[in-house]
């Protein structure tokens, strides 16, 4: 017997720095609409979907930075697409910024929450791995201040919805091969991915030509290293004078790109996935209980990274 789960990317364009959190849930609403046309059961939209990419600038005042945030899932905003997935039946995959009270402490995260067909949040994450830089860098065309804005998560959890295991990434944490691997031990099955990648890297501009390549290349290792599905969705085009890559596309147990979006606007792109598909690489090739050796991969949870350079340099510590 199949699993079958049929998938919409959701992209956007370029969100503006004036556009209301209304207009913007009009536009998933519309991709929502589309998506549920087209016989989909989950649409998974980008990272921070509700608002421009805020971190690309230096604030000062916390007024200021957290008016880009959320204090309740869902809000005022955004209760309409809730309303609507339950009157469709479809579910969606939601990246935002959260602004939360724990033990009396105001906290701050990049997060994602997956929402089920009756319009009810079943897994929330937190995205661990922030890139960036904590503090002003004016020398940058623009900055990528998430280690300022925003605290660590604490892992990748999965979830038992849509008839299969489901786990949820975001952005940077696509490059990272341990993402992948926690959740692959779990039996993930889908990983869903959001993400606003520019296609200039101030501190190394020397692989903007590559930063398309290396996207597709990190979802599709970690899909076929996993046995998993992949659902990698962007905020794409140029915003407030950014160019973001786009490239939003789902992947294959097989590391193969089966359903991609062509454009930098606001579009779906659509796959049917099999997620029986996964067992062929998770029952073979991939099978852990008989090939992985944990005993041998001990310096991972050991060392956070390398104390030497190949050219003999030693790497300067920090916390």
């Amino acid at each position: 017997m199949t699993r079958i789960v049929t998938i919409a990317a959701g992209q956007l364009g370029p969100i503006s720095r004036s556009e209301t959190r209304t207009a913007v849930v009009a536009r998933l609403m519309v991709l929502m609409r589309e998506a549920r046309a087209c016989g989909c059961d989950l649409i998974v939209y980008p990272e921070l979907a509700l608002t421009t990419f805020f971190p690309r600038w230096y604030f000062e005042d916390q007024a200021e930075i957290d008016s880009f945030f959320e204090r309740e899932m869902p809000g005022p905003e955004t209760q309409a697409l809730f309303d609507l997935a339950r009157e469709l039946g479809i579910g969606f995959c939601l990246g935002y910024a959260e602004l939360t009270l724990e033990a009396g402490i105001v906290r701050r995260y990049n997060t994602s929450i997956l929402v089920d067909k009756s319009g009810a949040i079943v897994l929330k994450y937190r995205k661990v791995h922030l890139p960036g830089h904590a503090e002003h860098e004016p020398w940058r065309e623009f900055q990528h201040l998430e280690k300022r804005y925003f605290e660590h998560g604490s892992g990748f959890g999965v979830v038992d919805a849509f008839g299969g295991v489901i786990g949820m990434a975001i952005c940077n944490d696509r490059r990272w091969s341990e993402t992948y691997r926690v959740m692959g031990l779990q039996g993930v099955e889908m990983v869903l991915i959001g993400y606003n990648t520019p296609v200039h890297n101030p501190p190394a501009p020397e692989h903007d030509d590559l930063s398309l390549f290396h996207n597709h290349l990190v979802m599709q290792a970690g899909a076929y290293q996993n046995g998993t599905f992949v659902v990698g969705v962007a905020k794409a085009g140029v915003e407030e004078g950014v160019d973001h890559i786009g490239g939003s596309c789902i992947i294959a147990p097989s590391g193969e790109i089966i359903a991609a979006c062509t454009t930098k606007s606001d579009e779906i792109a659509l796959a049917r996935c099999d997620l029986d598909l996964c067992k062929s690489y998770k029952r073979t090739t991939f099978n852990f209980d008989v090939h992985r050796q944990p005993r041998a991969y001990g310096m991972i949870v050991e060392r956070r990274g390398v104390t030497i350079m190949a050219d003999g340099t030693p790497v300067p510590r920090r916390g």
